[in-house]
């Protein structure tokens, strides 16, 4: 439409930061799922206390593409090439929708100083969805937790909520059961 009218489409100035309170809502209503939101530029914005006692402290290290590709010694999941692919896809998704974020702009800069690999990555311009994932992690408590991420869109604010569960009746069940009473 703007094309048609002749007019350039003003960008946002960054990805939202702010999460509705529906879906704060989702966090504190599934205390035995590790649930956490993510903006656009994959920082973690919302959580609930089992992803952290899962994921560890979002204070520290909030950024996920940071966490993937400058922290690799603290990558501790199976599936974490697949992620590589999905969190550029989305993060050059972020550069085209938010070009004049300074932070977006700064984020991309450390990750193609710091990370051959982010630079490969970005060069065969990925396109990924979010979907069902598998992933077995390790706990540095509880071991091996084999987990399901299921990812929902929130379209209009440009983040994703990230669900990672098990299956019923299994030991990570129990461990994440185990876990969740603990970080309550």
């Amino acid at each position: 439409m703007f094309q048609l009218a002749g007019v350039a489409p003003v960008a946002p100035a960054g990805p939202p930061g702010e999460v509705r309170p529906y879906v704060a809502g989702l966090l504190r209503r599934m205390p035995e799922t590790a649930v956490i939101v993510t903006a656009a530029s994959y920082d973690v914005i919302a959580w609930n206390p089992l992803a952290e006692a899962l994921l560890g402290n979002f204070r520290a290290q909030p950024n996920l593409a940071r966490r993937r590709f400058l922290f690799r010694d603290q990558v501790l999941t199976t599936g974490h090439e697949e992620f590589g692919e999905i969190a550029v896809a989305r993060l050059r998704a972020a550069a085209d929708r938010y070009p004049g974020d300074a932070a977006l702009a700064g984020l991309l800069a450390e990750l193609r100083a710091g990370s051959a690999e982010f630079n490969q990555i970005w060069a065969t311009n990925p396109v990924r969805a979010p979907g069902h994932r598998t992933k077995t992690m390790v706990h540095p408590e509880l071991g091996r937790l084999r987990v399901n991420c299921d990812v929902l869109t929130v379209p209009h604010d440009d983040q994703q909520v990230v669900f990672m569960t098990a299956d019923p009746d299994t030991p990570t069940a129990r461990a994440l059961r185990h876990l969740a009473g603990q970080a309550a």
